[in-house]
């Protein structure tokens, strides 16, 4: 019930972003038309484009996806990543298309448009949290079994904004050898007709059905009573770690993490976002830099242009990675990394890497399927087979594709690997993105890979 007042109030907060993104634009419009400041713009094309970078906006940050475990931090920091989303878009719009000639009507419009946004977000804030704290809204909840798993979810009650009133415990008293916080309300068979008597909603149970067959008995004694019953798995007996369950025909399937890329709609919307790019890139940048580059090589030092090396991709595949040769021709090139001073660099090639112009091709791999603009960086074939013998998680960062820059790189675990923890950190880093993988991350990951560079990266050799 409470996660359909929080969408309703959600919707209701979308309606009211897009009815003041119009309003304001035409009363902007008025206002500065009367103070005689001539405006020159077409309504349609603007109003079309902010309102699409908006639906970009709420899309991309995934504001309103909201839940009974509602974060208010979360809500306020996908509302700035949002609002600032939202002017990138819609000023590049403006600029491209040379939509408008004042710069006050901008600026006046777009600070309209955050106080807006922000009072819609407050009035979200005042609601959703008169919802949780509504006695209409809130339901009563008490656990079976004392023990740690019960403890742990009874501290999730606690700190997380929720409807639920926790009442206490239901064990048997010779289990319980420590004084609790919340009372121990009675045996187990006490808690049907405690529940029917003092409008308990919800029975959660952290003891085991295999190890207590009667749970069964009390389950389907509470819904006669129309008294909800869940069971609270205890997943530490197999893995030490946050653990993920789908449902296959109705059938729980235990997954070690979560993958939103093994979603077919989130890998097509990072596949389209990866084509776009990588197109806009070939088209406007490498077709010519790269004939600028591959002279600048062939008087630089002699060789071929590109260098093709098999690395390691998606499933453990392998697939020709193109780079801008940045060293003299050798026989070490497959199996030996680059170094710090390296002597085979050519005068050109350390310039090329410091500043990542040698990957610039691998857009074209984009283009060809094989990697993805944001994602782990491909390594050579002998280092993946020596790698996977030291990390256990190693081979796990292959469930995707390979990126042109990636999360770690981005977090200086880039280049040279000179210790067994700097790999490590490398490969948390890789899993922790392909955990957490949002269309924001991948911009997020690209503006520091631009930012890293324009700075200089001490790992870039």
């Amino acid at each position: 019930m409470l996660d359909r007042y929080l969408k309703i109030c959600s919707i209701q907060i979308v309606v009211l972003d897009f009815i003041g993104l119009n309003a304001i634009f035409y009363i902007v419009r008025s206002w500065l038309g009367q103070t005689g400041e001539p405006i020159n713009v077409d309504v349609d094309a603007f109003l079309i484009g902010a309102n699409i970078a908006w639906m970009i906006a709420l899309y991309t940050t995934g504001i309103y996806f909201v839940s009974q475990q509602l974060s208010y931090e979360r809500v306020a920091r996908k509302t700035v990543q949002g609002i600032l989303l939202y002017l990138l878009l819609l000023l590049g719009y403006l600029f491209m298309y040379r939509q408008l000639n004042s710069r006050s009507f901008v600026i006046l419009y777009c600070s309209l448009f955050i106080l807006v946004v922000l009072i819609d977000r407050f009035i979200f804030y005042l609601v959703t949290n008169y919802i949780l704290h509504s006695k209409g809204i809130q339901k009563k909840v008490v656990i079976l079994g004392y023990n740690d798993v019960s403890k742990r979810l009874v501290d999730s009650f606690i700190d997380v904004k929720s409807n639920l009133q926790f009442e206490g415990f239901f064990e048997e008293y010779s289990n319980v050898h420590e004084l609790s916080y919340y009372p121990v309300i009675g045996n187990l068979e006490d808690c049907v007709p405690y529940a029917k008597t003092n409008n308990i909603q919800e029975i959660y149970s952290t003891l085991s059905p295999e190890q207590h067959p009667y749970l069964y008995t009390l389950a389907h004694e509470a819904e006669k009573h129309f008294i909800r019953f869940r069971f609270v798995p205890d997943f530490r007996m197999f893995v030490n770690r946050q653990i993920y369950v789908d449902y296959f025909n109705n059938i729980p399937i235990i997954s070690l993490r979560s993958e939103p890329l093994d979603d077919i709609a989130n890998r097509i919307r990072k596949r389209i976002f990866d084509i776009l790019v990588s197109s806009l890139v070939t088209i406007f940048i490498l077709s010519w830099l790269i004939p600028l580059l591959a002279l600048l090589i062939r008087l630089d030092s002699k060789g071929p242009i590109f260098f093709i090396q098999h690395r390691t991709g998606r499933n453990n595949q392998t697939f020709p990675c193109l780079k801008l040769r940045s060293m003299k021709v050798n026989n070490d090139a497959n199996v030996k990394q680059a170094t710090k001073n390296d002597d085979r660099f050519t005068r050109l090639g350390r310039i090329l890497r410091k500043t990542n112009l040698d990957e610039m091709p691998q857009f074209l791999n984009v283009l060809m399927g094989d990697m993805s603009i944001v994602g782990p960086r491909p390594h050579m074939l002998r280092h993946t087979e020596e790698f996977s013998r030291i990390i256990q998680q190693y081979m796990v960062r292959h469930f995707m594709k390979p990126g042109i820059t990636g999360w770690a790189q981005v977090n200086g675990f880039r280049g040279e690997i000179l210790e067994e923890n700097h790999l490590k950190k490398r490969i948390e880093h890789d899993i922790w993105y392909m955990e957490n993988w949002s269309v924001y991350l991948d911009l997020r990951i690209m503006f520091m890979t631009v930012m890293n560079t324009i700075k200089g990266d001490k790992a870039a050799y």
